[in-house]
Parts: C-alpha cells; structure tokens; sequence
C-alpha cells in the first residue's frame, strides 16, 4: 500500500520508511500535500515544524486520505490539535515505533489486506 509520511525530522522518516517497507508498504516522505494521490494512508507527525500539521491534514482529508496522526505521549495538546484538525486516528510516537503493523490494521481501510507476517 502507498503510505504517505509527513514527517520533517530525519531520524524519524528513516525509521518511518524502513517500518513501512518491511510491513510491505510504499512509503513517500513529503512536506506539503500533492495536488492529487493514489496513497489511501497518511502518517502525520503532528508537532513538524517545518510544514503546518493543521493545514496539512484537512487537505488530505479532502483528498479521501485516511490519516494516522502522531505525537508524543504526553504530548496532550498537540494530539488534541490533531484530532482538531481532523485525524482519523491518533497515535503516540511510541505506538507508531514498536506497534505501526497493529496501528494501520486498526485504520480498517476498505479493501486493504494486511501483508502476510
């Protein structure tokens, strides 16, 4: 599945990448929203600071993407900004890093299949 990944932290969208590839995704790191996509799944880094998380977000929601938003635990406003401007679904950091398989399986998107594993 193509995933796209707004994260503007290097150690992040590396990890993020690697992740995804190994679940069997086609991840996509960006900073700001294409004009159109294929991607049925986004993964927002909520507290970027080099792209505007609250911007981001709805505009992907427009586009029919289903968004992941993510932030730190304790990271309560910031979360709280991300279910504002719109995420499907909220995650802590440490969920995306040790259970991302589990996180994308509970998005329900139709007509995704988990890749075997």
């Amino acid at each position: 599945m193509h995933v796209l990944v707004f994260e503007d932290n290097l150690l992040w969208s590396t990890r993020l990448q690697n992740s995804l590839r190994s679940l069997g995704h086609v991840p996509e790191v960006l900073t700001s929203v294409p004009a159109s996509t294929d991607a049925p799944l986004a993964i927002v880094n909520l507290g970027a600071s080099r792209f505007d998380p609250a911007a981001v977000v709805p505009t992907l929601r427009a586009l029919g993407v289903f968004v992941i938003g993510h932030a730190g635990h304790q990271e309560k406003a910031v979360l709280g900004a991300g279910k504002e401007a719109g995420c499907d679904r909220l995650a802590t950091n440490s969920q995306i890093t040790f259970d991302l398989k589990k996180v994308i399986e509970l998005a329900n998107l139709p007509g995704f299949e988990a890749p075997p594993g």
